[in-house]
């Protein structure tokens, strides 16, 4: 797309966000969010979009234009290779040009996606310091430039990582680790999120996982409707997101800030409102699941057969796009975005 496409399109969204009524001004300043990008009066609303690295900023407003708003958190994935282009870069220049007006969340994963086998880093690695001078000192020094806060996760869902990637007590050695290295190198611009899949069957493997409160910000669970992927009945979105919530209320913690970093539906081909009615009851459900204060739509995807979750019709398009102007989720964004 050329520079003047991507002008227009923008010019497109911001006239769609200030008729929406989404404009951050028209809140008083007691809504402003905390240090932490904890919002006060509501939650924000984000999505992953499905993009390829070099093409992050024209899919973002293609997006935005869609749902008729500027989203608050743009949610991209990163390796750990070394010199290896985009993949192992964080915060590459189309991030930074799409972080100006939202807020980022990066995933920043313990692999090699293009590596050999001998190249994967793991977890124990990782803990003892051997990949600070070549990669978590890089990329600390990367973010400390950046300056403006962004959510950075550390190996989302390594609930389903474990045993391949290691025991649970090396990951936490592992994110401790990269944590307190951060620190060294005054980096104080990072909210930590700590994601994992929610899937209550893994419960007693989250007690083991955690960090612990001194070194996780937020706490971020990725459940869908799978209907027909991985074999799933239809499930509502109160269905998909009430007993991981609970349950990490429950035995986690009662207070920490909660991100539903990953939701989404599968399309229902024999039904075609399925999905854009599943998508209504998501604002009402929010609002009641206590210290939810971030929602991402996950607009890709899963690995495994007739796992697409994306948007599949316009009525689903139109049924987001009441989400998305719903004042619950339209709060002032931190200054500078």
């Amino acid at each position: 797309m050329s520079t003047a496409a991507v002008t227009v399109l923008l010019a497109g969204v911001l006239a769609l966000q200030k008729s929406s009524g989404s404009d951050p001004s028209a809140h008083s300043a007691e809504c402003r969010p905390t240090e932490l990008l904890v919002p006060k009066c509501g939650a924000w609303f984000g999505a992953y979009v499905r993009h390829s690295k070099p093409d992050l900023e024209e899919k973002v407003l293609a997006y935005e234009k869609r749902i008729g708003r500027t989203l608050d958190i743009v949610y991209a994935y990163h390796d750990m290779s070394v010199d290896d282009g985009l993949e192992g870069t964080l915060l590459t220049e189309q991030e930074q040009r799409v972080g100006k007006e939202r807020m980022l969340l990066l995933s920043w994963e313990s692999k090699w996606w293009n590596g050999t086998p001998a190249q994967q880093p793991s977890w124990k690695q990782i803990a003892s310091g051997a990949l600070d001078e070549t990669v978590i000192d890089v990329q600390a020094e990367r973010i400390k430039k950046y300056g403006k806060p962004l959510f950075l996760s550390f190996d989302l869902e390594m609930d389903t990582r474990t045993p391949d990637n290691g025991t649970p007590a090396e990951y936490v050695a592992a994110y401790r680790h990269i944590h307190e290295r951060f620190r060294e190198l005054g980096v104080t611009n990072v909210v930590w999120a700590w994601v994992i899949t929610g899937y209550t069957g893994h419960s007693e493997l989250f007690r083991k996982l955690y960090p612990g409160d001194a070194y996780v910000d937020w706490i971020g669970y990725n459940q869908y409707n799978y209907y027909r992927c991985h074999k799933a009945k239809w499930q509502s979105f109160e269905q998909t997101q009430t007993a991981s919530h609970d349950w990490i209320r429950k035995n986690l913690s009662d207070d920490k800030p909660l991100m539903l970093s990953e939701f989404g539906t599968a399309d229902d081909p024999s039904k075609p409102k399925a999905q854009a009615e599943w998508y209504e009851e998501v604002p009402r459900v929010v609002k009641e699941l206590d210290g939810v204060r971030a929602a991402l739509q996950w607009n890709y995807r899963d690995p495994g057969p007739g796992c697409d979750l994306a948007l599949a019709r316009d009525e689903s398009w139109k049924s987001l796009r009441k989400v998305a102007a719903d004042p619950y989720f339209n709060q002032p964004r931190p200054r500078g975005t």
